[in-house]
């Protein structure tokens, strides 16, 4: 009798490539429906500004257990207490949004430069270490710009680029070899 045995160990940089095409898949749709409900706070943009940092929070843990990156808690707490702090100015107004939006931005594209950085060994990572440079960018232009802004229809832009870096990085890691290992650092 003849038994195949399949490993089932897969590689981070499988792992990582099929979170990056979620990751892309749900921006890209997040951006979509948002552009269409960001100009003014009701129901349907709120539900969603809470949603992007939750979604952040929930492949943030996923990739932290599969790849066992410990800076990933940093990026899971930050987007929790965006989530939060989301929800409270939702209440308020516009600006505020913004500057919690943005602050995220920075926060959070801080720490995806670090883990990027750190990961470039495993390849097509320098489209997420471009991603982390400009969401700090971004998040400062959020948060200076913040007090004149009527809208948020922005955001749905930065998660669309977003987006567009995490496609680019699933698709650089289409093309390493199979079984790569994240090197422990």
């Amino acid at each position: 009798m003849t038994s195949t045995t399949l490993n089932p160990a897969v590689s981070t940089a499988d792992r990582l490539r099929r979170l990056y095409f979620v990751r892309f898949v749900f921006a890209a749709a997040w951006a979509g429906a948002f552009a269409g409900v960001g100009s003014s706070l009701a129901a349907g943009s709120i539900t969603l500004l809470i949603l992007y940092p939750a979604f952040d929070v929930a492949a943030a843990a996923i990739d932290a257990r599969s790849t066992r990156t410990p800076e990933l808690y940093a990026n899971i707490a930050a987007s929790t207490a965006a989530a939060i702090g989301l929800a409270f100015a939702a209440a308020h107004d516009i600006p505020p949004v913004l500057r919690v939006w943005g602050s995220w931005a920075i926060v959070a594209g801080l720490i995806q430069l670090f883990v990027a950085v750190r990961r470039r060994a495993l390849g097509g990572q320098w489209a997420l270490i471009a991603s982390g440079s400009i969401s700090v960018l971004a998040g400062a232009s959020f948060v200076v710009r913040a007090a004149d802004s009527t809208s948020m229809t922005a955001c749905a832009g930065y998660a669309a680029l977003g987006g567009v870096f995490f496609l680019v990085s699933a698709i650089r890691l289409l093309r390493q070899p199979r079984g790569h290992r994240l090197s422990e650092a």
